[in-house]
């Protein structure tokens, strides 16, 4: 308690210091005081060669006849470069002005593109994290998925995806998404499809102890399909509406029902429903995909079950909100709060997963999972960046040869909450809970992370945890 404390008291003090908008080792593009001012003549993109110029121009947010103080100048290219970066289908992108005459001059984009179609192999846990794979499950290769996926990120040109997963092991699936940003002329709305089909001969069919149990046979015991549209509205750059509407069809063989009849609730061997979201997204911030700076919402209203359609029959809200610092150079601060709130409580055991799953956990209980129907979570985090290098590939063409690598120490501390109307024997449900601890981030990408006080072995889980 008195390290998470000591943490939480840390952040606070950062958060009342002033924070600076330039990141460390970042150059402006051109320093100047005076009030003077031109106008854009055009906006000029160049190097893109399957990527529409039109859908450039959309992202950008910049059109001919902008007025642009040359005090505002760098900041103005610099948010149209991570602006473009956010679309992930560039490398690189290098801003520059061009054709300056009196008070008008022309904005140049040269971009450089991704490969867009990439094809990998999967090899993916079906655990929720490597510690409870490793641990727990003992390193089991029968808990282990393997196949093939391929992905078009550009297929014609305005950002549209095509994605196809062919997998085999622990859970047996066939699925493929398409999406199109934008069907019409205002670049405002898009739509997208998805279908899916998966099967498993093992399925976590209840929780004891806040850990999850499984039930195994050698036929298969599960098989989903699932088939959905999608709808986006984009109207600006930072905020997007979207709606998702989907057909799930569940069955599981007999014995899963008379094993644990409140699977699929009151004995059922197979429901089918209609999943109608809503999520609205407002993000601002330096990365779509590691933010320092900025902040990003997210509310959902979520409605399962339409006649005749309505075998799993509820209400769920969700919300999220993370906020970024940069405190002083190259030291970071975070704030993250979501929540789940759903109606009725009396829910089959495939809708209680709250915290535990995805990313919706504690740092530091990655062996527990905390089931119901409604909770909520605070992350904070405290970075400081330690190590920042280049990699340069000296046998990729020159414009694609560099690598960022960042290094960044990490002090966290997490609150919170869920509720279960049925608790059973759980020890976790219905009470605070609290988790602190360090780690770093590598790249981006890789993370390690040490928690305050979390046990690795499941014994006396109490020590696991600070309660209140």
């Amino acid at each position: 308690m008195f390290k998470f404390c000591f943490l939480s008291g840390i952040l606070c003090l950062c958060f009342l210091l002033p924070s600076r908008a330039q990141e460390p080792g970042q150059q402006p593009l051109a320093v100047v005081t005076d009030t003077s001012y031109f106008i854009v003549r055009n906006v000029l993109i160049t190097g893109n060669k399957r990527t529409r110029s039109s859908y450039v121009l959309r992202e950008l947010g910049v059109v001919p006849g902008d007025t642009i103080r040359l005090r505002d100048l760098s900041a103005t290219l610099e948010k149209g470069r991570r602006q473009l970066m956010n679309t992930a289908l560039f490398l690189n992108v290098i801003p520059n002005v061009r054709n300056w005459e009196g008070t008008t001059a022309d904005l140049e984009f040269a971009v450089y593109e991704r490969w867009p179609l990439l094809a990998f192999p999967i090899f993916k846990l079906a655990d929720r994290n490597f510690n409870q794979w490793w641990v727990e499950q003992g390193k089991s290769l029968n808990r282990v998925n393997v196949g093939l996926r391929g992905d078009h990120s550009n297929l014609t040109g305005r950002n549209d995806n095509l994605n196809g997963i062919i997998q085999i092991g622990y859970t047996q699936q066939l699925a493929f998404t398409y999406s199109l940003p934008y069907v019409d002329r205002g670049f405002r709305h898009g739509i997208g499809l998805t279908f899916a089909y998966s099967r498993n001969r093992e399925i976590n069919d209840s929780t004891i102890l806040n850990k999850q149990t499984f039930y195994r046979q050698d036929n298969f015991l599960r098989e989903l399909y699932t088939i959905g549209l999608s709808y986006a509205y984009r109207r600006a750059i930072n905020t997007r509406h979207q709606v998702f509407l989907t057909y799930n069809f569940e069955k599981v063989a007999d014995t899963v029902a008379n094993h644990t009849p409140n699977y699929l609730g009151n004995g059922r061997s197979r429901v089918q429903y209609l999943d109608l979201l809503y999520r609205v997204t407002y993000t601002k911030a330096d990365s779509w995909i590691y933010p320092l700076r900025g902040i990003v919402l997210q509310g959902e209203i979520e409605k399962l079950g339409f006649a005749p359609f309505s075998d799993i029959d509820h209400w769920k809200f969700r919300a999220r909100i993370n906020k970024y610092w940069q405190l002083f150079p190259g030291t970071y601060a975070a704030l993250g709060l979501r929540g789940q709130a759903k109606f009725p409580a009396d829910q089959p055991y495939i809708n209680q997963k709250a915290m535990g799953y995805q990313e919706d956990y504690l740092r530091g209980l990655e062996y527990y999972v905390v089931d119901g129907t409604s909770f909520f979570i605070l992350k904070s985090n405290l970075r400081r960046q330690i190590l920042t290098f280049d990699i340069h590939l000296p046998w990729v063409p020159q414009k694609f040869n560099t690598i960022p690598i960042r290094l960044l120490l990490k002090a966290y501390g997490d609150v919170g909450y869920a509720y279960s109307k049925f608790p059973g024997n759980s020890f976790l449900n219905n009470r605070m809970l609290y988790t602190g601890g360090m780690g770093f981030d590598y790249c981006f990408v890789l993370r390690y992370l040490y928690p305050f006080g979390v046990q690795h072995k499941p014994v006396r889980p109490k020590r696991a945890i600070f309660t209140h």
